[in-house]
């Protein structure tokens, strides 16, 4: 470890102390939704796997739900009493992912000015889940095969094996044979976790279970203390023609995000963002609906607000020079008539095309 990772390390927090969850709640809370034939074979899949210590590989795109799946194994296992406790291996930098791991002594490195518990020491007796396996440095790829292998491990700072009795499930949303072939993924460590492989298919393969989902997140919103929606059939049928890039994860946040939005009240095909009705196939009374709900401009499902924040001036004046510069050219340059289909003067255009130095040509 470099010394300013090593200082990083001794801060991070020790793992929360994990409580077991009543087995009946989390089978329950975990259980994949779908009745699709790709589904049912994922369910059989967990239950013919989940009363032994095989190690499980959880495939798929991102938002599949592949952590949803690895608790549900461990519900369904003799492990559930036990902790389970999740590993983003691409979230924590390579020089602090060992000390994450296996824990570290105090006096280890600069700055660790106490022992440190590692989240194998946490899971044991229970399940370890190392979530973006593929994303791990070769490095601690090579440290973790080791413990795959032996069952013992080492904190760092110290000579002491510790043996750790940890069932492993990894899950990654890349290609880890063409990772092997590329040299980025250890072919051993590969074969040593692919030992029963489960693969989650993307959302856009499933459609047919999108009513069950959208019922079971909204069940899951009203829980968390959110005034749930009622999705129509329509707006279903809509939802059924999007590809969902986004997979569950996309899906779970439009939800939400229409809970926000009209709490208590029917969601039909007028009232979803414009991302997901743009390309479907609407009928002639939805497209009359949907142009009289868009005639008063964008409604706020339409947009996505960063995290961080949008610079609202910035943001605006965009959108406005973008709609002068199309306005011009759908009028041939002329001023005039492109101030008529703005709806504004044309001097109030030519001062807005001299601000932004637009020429009657853009």
């Amino acid at each position: 470890m470099s010394q300013s990772s090593q200082s990083a390390a001794a801060t991070l927090a020790p793992p929360p102390e994990i409580v077991a969850a009543d087995v009946r709640d989390a089978k329950a809370a975990y259980y994949p939704t779908g009745s699709s034939q790709r589904m049912v074979q994922v369910r059989q899949m967990i239950e013919q796997v989940a009363g032994f210590n095989t190690n499980v590989l959880i495939t798929g795109e991102s938002g599949t739900g592949k952590e949803w799946v690895a608790r549900y194994v461990h519900a369904l296992s003799p492990r559930c009493d036990e902790p389970f406790v999740p590993v983003n291996c691409g979230a924590i930098p390579a020089d602090l992912l060992e000390s994450e791991l296996f824990g570290h002594e105090k006096g280890a490195f600069t700055g660790a000015i106490s022992a440190r518990v590692g989240r194998f020491e946490a899971a044991e007796g229970g399940t370890l889940f190392l979530d973006e396996i593929g994303d791990m440095s070769l490095p601690m790829q090579v440290k973790l095969l080791r413990v795959l292998q032996e069952r013992v491990y080492e904190r760092v700072g110290s000579n002491k094996s510790r043996s750790c009795d940890v069932r492993i499930i990894a899950a990654t949303h890349r290609d880890l044979e063409s990772a092997i072939r590329a040299g980025k993924f250890r072919e051993d460590l590969f074969y040593r976790l692919n030992v029963f492989p489960i693969e989650l298919p993307p959302l856009r393969d499933r459609k047919d279970d999108l009513p069950e989902l959208i019922t079971n997140i909204i069940e899951r919103n009203r829980e968390s203390g959110l005034a749930v929606v009622d999705v129509t059939p329509g707006a279903i049928r809509i939802l059924k023609h999007f590809d969902w890039p986004g997979n569950i994860r996309e899906l779970s946040n439009l939800i939400e995000r229409l809970c926000v939005l009209y709490p208590g009240d029917t969601v039909d095909i007028a009232q979803l963002p414009t991302r997901y009705t743009a390309n479907a196939p609407l009928r002639d009374s939805d497209r009359v609906e949907v142009a009289a709900t868009r005639a008063s401009g964008p409604a706020p499902q339409d947009f996505e607000l960063p995290s961080d924040g949008v610079p609202l001036k910035e943001y605006l004046e965009k959108i406005e020079i973008a709609l002068i510069k199309r306005a011009l050219h759908d009028s041939d340059g002329v001023v005039a008539h492109a101030a008529q289909r703005l709806m504004i003067r044309r001097t109030t255009l030519a001062e807005k095309m001299k601000r932004y130095r637009i020429s009657s040509r853009a």
